[in-house]
């Protein structure tokens, strides 16, 4: 990330036609000052969004930094039982407007929450962990700027076609059906957390894994219909399930969140993945 200086553009006709959302106030003594704002570079690179996409081929995203009115969004009850707190967040902050969150690739996004709230309250971010030898929990003090890697996913490691539509074409090892699949966007979480809601609300069993295999999977031997899609998926092999999970976590690409620590209580060094937990936004 990288701090871009306003200075220049106050005043000019540019800055007032630009969409970004100018946080600027003034007092009887004259005060006057634009929140600055971060170049986020995020791990798609844009290859991944279709042609018309703003974030098409780019490889950054600028943001202003979180205000006092950015936290009124994370402690607003209404907004966070319905989970938009998040995206009404990112709406906030990201300059180009014609970004929609709801449209971004989930790594891209989990990249601009980061990176947003970095410039709210700093790197430092002290988290509860368990050690995975003895099992037992503490809390570290993770410095969010130097281990947020981006992994910009690897799809050359399996024998897969990537399509215009920025889908990819695979065959399944078992059943040797050949499939589409395509990366996850926050909209396409959205639907999956409420349908398991509603699931829940109507007693109905969870299937989180197959849920998300309906929601990656786009055809089937050119089959786009869900009723054969969801015949496919309900009797797939747990080999073939295994093998779309394994090559979605691998092409997709996200920020990596995993740090080597040591524990407090055994001495053991473990790799292990910062949790984002309550706190990430609301530290002490």
């Amino acid at each position: 990330m990288s701090v871009r200086n306003n200075e220049d553009r106050l005043g000019s006709k540019e800055s007032s036609d630009s969409t970004l959302e100018q946080e600027v106030m003034n007092s009887g003594a004259g005060l006057s000052f634009a929140t600055p704002t971060e170049i986020v570079e995020i791990p798609s690179k844009g290859r991944y969004y279709p042609k018309g996409h703003p974030l098409h081929n780019q490889d950054t995203v600028e943001i202003r930094y979180m205000t006092a009115k950015d936290e009124d969004i994370l402690t607003s009850q209404s907004l966070l039982k319905k989970g938009l707190a998040l995206d009404r967040l990112l709406q906030n902050v990201i300059v180009d407007k014609s970004i929609r969150p709801e449209s971004l690739l989930l790594g891209d996004k989990n990249a601009l929450v980061v990176a947003a709230r970095i410039t709210g309250y700093g790197s430092d971010y002290d988290a509860n962990v368990t050690c995975p030898d003895c099992e037992a929990s503490f809390n570290h003090e993770f410095d969010l700027v130097e281990i947020t890697e981006l992994n910009y996913g690897n799809p050359e490691k399996y024998d897969i076609q990537i399509t215009e539509n920025r889908t990819f074409f695979l065959k399944l090892p078992r059943s040797d059906v050949k499939i589409e699949i395509k990366l996850l966007t926050g909209a396409d979480e959205k639907k999956i957390t409420e349908l398991s809601e509603r699931k829940k609300k109507m007693k109905l069993p969870q299937a989180a894994l197959s849920d998300r295999l309906r929601a990656i999977i786009v055809s089937a031997e050119g089959e786009t219909g869900d009723s054969k899609l969801n015949m496919l998926i309900d009797h797939m092999p747990a080999m073939d399930a295994r093998y779309i999970r394994d090559v979605y976590s691998n092409v997709s690409p996200d920020i990596d969140l995993t740090h080597t620590i040591e524990c407090s209580e055994c001495g053991s060094t473990n790799e292990v993945n910062v949790p984002l937990a309550a706190n990430f936004f609301w530290p002490g």
